[in-house]
């Protein structure tokens, strides 16, 4: 037998070899991105726990639940967060927790105000200017007895 007769008689076994690694390189390439953006996200969460705690504020004990929370884009936290909708939906948020015709505006406390501010700045920095605009105008004081 032949060496170029054994290799066509054999040809599904390179073309085996060729389909076998191409789903591996393209195995270990999705593998490869989800474990960076895992990462990247751990990375995020740890800073943030960080700097809250760094502020003054409590932070989870554990950084998983920031994680699965805001992932590495920051999720719903950096849609648009000076956006007229999200204002007036932060301005509801800080009233004093009635509805319909009991609700009143209140004097929201700074540190609340910090808060989002530290999560955009690890999360959407380049958000922050607009969110400062957004929210210059309310009117804050420290409210909250420490």
């Amino acid at each position: 037998m032949s060496p170029t007769r054994f290799a066509s008689e054999h040809k599904w076994i390179y073309w085996g070899a060729i389909v076998l690694l191409v789903g591996l390189a393209v195995t270990g390439v999705i593998k490869y991105t989800v474990v960076r953006s895992n990462s990247e996200s751990v990375a995020k969460a740890n800073q943030l726990q960080d700097e809250l705690l760094e502020a003054g504020y409590s932070a989870p004990p554990d950084a998983d639940t920031i994680e699965q929370l805001l992932g590495t884009d920051g999720g719903p936290v950096c849609e648009a967060p000076g956006s007229a909708l999200q204002t007036a939906l932060w301005k509801i948020r800080q009233s004093n927790g009635t509805t319909g015709p009991g609700q009143r505006p209140v004097i929201s406390d700074t540190k609340a105000l910090e808060a989002e501010r530290i999560v955009l700045k690890v999360y959407c920095p380049d958000q922050l200017p607009e969110f400062d605009e957004a929210v210059k105008d309310l009117k804050t004081d420290d409210t909250v007895r420490r």
